[in-house]
């Protein structure tokens, strides 16, 4: 499990880690069952804190991904179907949200804006 963190990042090292994590979950990387690295261990190869690893831990259990067992280890949990897709459209609004924000600042239209989506998505569909 390649995880990278950046101290340039403004985004602190917790949630890089999280959202790592997360990504290689939704893309299939990591799949239920699997183990992931102790905290320890995974703080030792990323030279951070046990602590931070310990929260990203944390926050990846509260939110469904995986499940931790005393003496056992970290594992990524059972995914659903509806889960992960509702996990998707998330991401997919914060990314619509960023593109709509820049477009009424620089006074693109709506029009402008569904032209652009329906443009880059049958372009994707290719």
């Amino acid at each position: 499990m390649d995880i990278i963190i950046s101290n340039t990042n403004v985004k602190p090292i917790y949630e890089q880690i999280t959202s790592q994590i997360k990504n290689l979950i939704l893309i299939g990387e990591l799949k239920e069952g699997d183990a992931l690295p102790s905290m320890r261990l995974l703080a030792k190869e990323l030279r951070i804190s046990v602590i931070t690893t310990k929260r990203a831990y944390e926050d990846l259990e509260r939110d469904g991904f995986i499940e931790s067992i005393t003496g056992k280890g970290s594992f990524v949990s059972c995914q659903r179907a509806d889960f992960i897709r509702e996990e998707h459209l998330r991401i997919t609004e914060e990314y619509l949200q960023k593109a709509i924000d820049s477009a009424q600042i620089s006074g693109i239209n709506l029009e402008e804006i569904i032209e652009m989506i329906s443009m880059l998505y049958k372009e994707g569909e290719k």
